[in-house]
């Protein structure tokens, strides 16, 4: 069974920073390709970054490129979303998900397992 927690969402003020963090249990890290969605209220979730299947390569959807940057840490089985220059429009839940196959890193129907999700709010 694969868990996937994730820690690190708060209240921040537009240009601040924060770091989220995903704890998977179940299976060593490298098994999968990661991935962060996010949902804004009232609206569908939507992907916010992503690894290649092989692990070489990040993606990031237009909205956050430049601002946030994925990474892993293979050895404490953990994935981090680095958030800086928030924006109000950077609000939402944050999701944590794995994938056990190749697949696009940008659907979210190629993930296997999701986190439970953290509150991100950024006032302006």
């Amino acid at each position: 069974q694969v868990q996937l927690v994730e820690s690190g969402g708060g209240l921040v003020q537009a240009g601040g920073s924060l770091r989220l963090s995903c704890v998977t249990s179940g299976r060593t890290l490298s098994s999968y390709a990661m991935g962060w969605f996010r949902q804004a209220p009232g609206k569908e979730r939507e992907f916010a970054a992503g690894f290649s299947w092989s692990g070489a390569r990040t993606y990031y959807a237009d909205s956050v490129k430049g601002r946030f940057t994925i990474s892993r840490d293979n050895a404490q089985n953990t994935v981090y979303l680095q958030m800086n220059s928030l924006k109000p429009e950077d609000t939402a839940i944050y999701y944590c998900a794995a994938r056990l196959s190749s697949g696009s890193a940008y659907s979210e129907g190629a993930y296997d397992y999701w986190g439970q999700g953290t509150q991100v709010t950024v006032s302006s």
